[in-house]
């Protein structure tokens, strides 16, 4: 039997990031969790221990946070470009760099008039994330975020689905959406602004889901892919998951009270789990973007 290596790849996960940019007695803050992930000629180090062509992981953690120092940190994608291309160019033997990013979000306490501004609050919103791939001559982004929940207590119907002996759900005609939205969109072009380009895209997702009309949370799933292509002119293609929170109306007929869609419980397991992409037609291959 012969026996080979396949495809590999090292490096140092989950380096958290804090990086305060100080403009006098004003502060801005950017927190990320960084990920590197490097591929190349590491044939040796699997099959003698060699490790003549391994950048160590401990090397790469040190990077991180030394550019967050040199460069700071404009934007996850940003950051994570100047990373990829970094450990690209800097050593021979890495040939692929992935660079993953997760944003976490803080908010500015604002107490009153005089305010240092370097107060903050952990945000509840949804985490940003980011991936970049460089190969040396091409480089692939992604940016996505996920945990964000949303709502509509009306306008959303499920019916005229497949029936078999099985089937005891309801057919409904006024009921609650609620979903994690969990979303991740190619670049296929660079953006002036990464932070404007996330905020449009997020809005355009939210947007989508307020003034859909549901009759099925995969109909949900493609207004929100076309809103933000068709806004987002640097964006090939958008995927999404988005598990469907159910809320079942209760029964309050035993107390002697009636429940029109006012009184729900939600349910967190099971659920269904809505996937899918939406993209253009013209969008170019994807390479390793979404890897």
């Amino acid at each position: 039997m012969s026996i080979k290596l396949g495809p590999n790849r090292y490096g140092k996960s989950e380096n958290r990031v804090v990086r305060v940019t100080k403009t006098g007695g004003i502060h801005e803050i950017r927190d990320l969790n960084v990920s590197v992930a490097l591929s190349g000629d590491m044939d040796d180090t699997h099959l003698t221990g060699g490790n003549a062509a391994v950048l160590p992981t401990d090397t790469q953690k040190n990077t991180v946070f030394a550019f967050a120092k040199e460069h700071g940190i404009a934007s996850p994608e940003d950051f994570g470009l100047l990373l990829a291309r970094h450990f690209v160019d800097s050593q021979p033997t890495i040939e692929h760099a992935r660079v993953s990013l997760e944003e976490y979000a803080w908010e500015r306490i604002v107490v009153g008039p005089g305010d240092r501004q370097h107060s903050f609050v952990r945000s509840n919103q949804e985490i940003r994330t980011a991936r970049v791939h460089n190969d040396g001559d091409n480089a692939w982004v992604v940016t996505g975020l996920k945990n964000l929940v949303v709502l509509n207590s009306t306008g959303s119907e499920f019916h005229g689905y497949i029936k078999d002996k099985y089937t005891t759900l309801r057919e409904a005609y006024d009921r609650v959406l609620a979903t994690e939205v969990n979303a991740e969109w190619r670049h296929i072009a660079v953006p002036d602004d990464w932070d404007k380009s996330y905020l449009t895209a997020r809005g355009c997702l939210l947007e989508a889901f307020a003034e859909t009309h549901s009759l099925s949370l995969q109909q949900t799933l493609y207004a929100m892919g076309n809103r933000v292509l068709d806004t987002c002119p640097e964006i090939g293609e958008v995927r999404l998951s988005l598990p469907n929170k159910h809320h079942f109306v209760v029964d309050l007929s035993p107390f002697g009270l009636e429940n029109d869609n006012e009184v729900f419980w939600a349910a967190d397991r099971p659920y269904g789990l809505i996937e899918g992409s939406v993209l253009s037609e013209d969008a170019p291959d994807a390479g390793p973007a979404w890897d």
